[in-house]
């Protein structure tokens, strides 16, 4: 999936379709006319044994299109988190909505994106200009309010891309320049950007885990660490399971995506099932944000995305 289009996507806001009898934020428990038995199982309300975060999206045929009806469905099928990449561009309504209903369930929020102008494609940290690194200052002073409505804790930065005609070397340091001025700005609030590497384009400077670890390890910071998204970093550099060791006490966050496609588990050459024990094993019980598309549309598209994280799920 095209990560501007998928962006795109995830930063519209939820339309004002409300679809009545869902699952209710009080009992879990799903009114039958919305939710009939044949796309229910005894399995599909136990939560799962890690803490994955579906976005907005991924359930508006069997939930509606408001994104308050697809968080309590995603609830009702054992999710106890959700991601938006588009925090920031909703209503200030819309945003303490979702907060409120998250820890009415129970439930977490993962990343949001610290998104000025064009990200993350155009803009750059790397240059140390003084222009862009207020920008993203700015952006990270507004992101405190969001992240306090939203029971936000995390926060995705991509530093942008290269600037060519700066050795690496200068662009890494104004890169951590321009980061630890921003720690310095979230860090009382107890908030954490994660830089996350991509694969999108060879035009991004953050591409590998090991070049990600090496600024958070020169910042120091509780502040700032790595969002490993399993997806960019299997078409980056592999060897995944030894990668995620290797940088493992820098990771704050993970996404998921398989590849070829980035849609579900199950759909591409990722061993999920391997993957999801081995970060089980290691400890790690916060959010794993299913950063994705799906791969048969509809309602059948839904149903397969659940079956495909109980299956990737259900080692001991």
């Amino acid at each position: 999936m095209n990560r501007k289009k998928f962006l795109q996507h995830s930063f519209l806001t939820g339309a004002s379709v409300v679809t009545g009898g869902l699952a209710s934020a009080a009992t879990g428990k799903p009114d039958s006319a919305a939710a009939p038995e044949n796309i229910r199982s005894a399995s599909a309300d136990k939560p799962f044994n890690l803490n994955y975060a579906p976005h907005e999206g991924m359930f508006q045929n069997l939930a509606g299109k408001d994104i308050l009806d697809q968080i309590r469905f995603a609830y009702d099928k054992g999710f106890r988190s959700i991601e938006d990449n588009g925090m920031m561009s909703r209503t200030p309504e819309l945003q303490s909505k979702i907060g409120d209903l998250l820890a009415k369930l129970g439930m977490t929020m993962g990343v949001f994106v610290v998104a000025f102008d064009n990200w993350p494609l155009h803009t750059s940290l790397t240059s140390g200009d003084k222009e862009w690194k207020e920008k993203f200052l700015n952006t990270c002073r507004e992101s405190i309010t969001v992240a306090k409505r939203c029971n936000a804790k995390w926060m995705t930065v991509v530093p942008g891309n290269y600037d060519r005609s700066l050795p690496m070397g200068l662009q890494t340091a104004n890169v951590i320049d321009a980061l630890r001025r921003g720690c310095d700005i979230v860090e009382p609030h107890k908030l954490i950007f994660v830089l996350e590497p991509l694969s999108d384009t060879p035009d991004l400077f953050l591409r590998y885990s090991d070049q990600t670890y090496a600024i958070c390890k020169a910042l120091n910071r509780p502040s700032c660490k790595i969002l490993f998204d399993i997806y960019h970093m299997q078409r980056n550099e592999g060897d995944i399971i030894n990668n995620i060791d290797k940088c493992y006490d820098e990771i704050a966050y993970f996404q998921v995506g398989d590849n070829p496609g980035r849609n579900e588990p199950t759909t591409g050459e990722i061993n999920y099932l391997n993957i999801f024990k081995h970060i089980y094993n290691k400890g790690y019980r916060d959010v794993l944000g299913m950063e994705h598309g799906l791969s048969q549309k509809g309602r059948e598209g839904e149903l397969a995305l659940v079956k495909a994280y109980r299956e990737s799920d259900s080692f001991r």
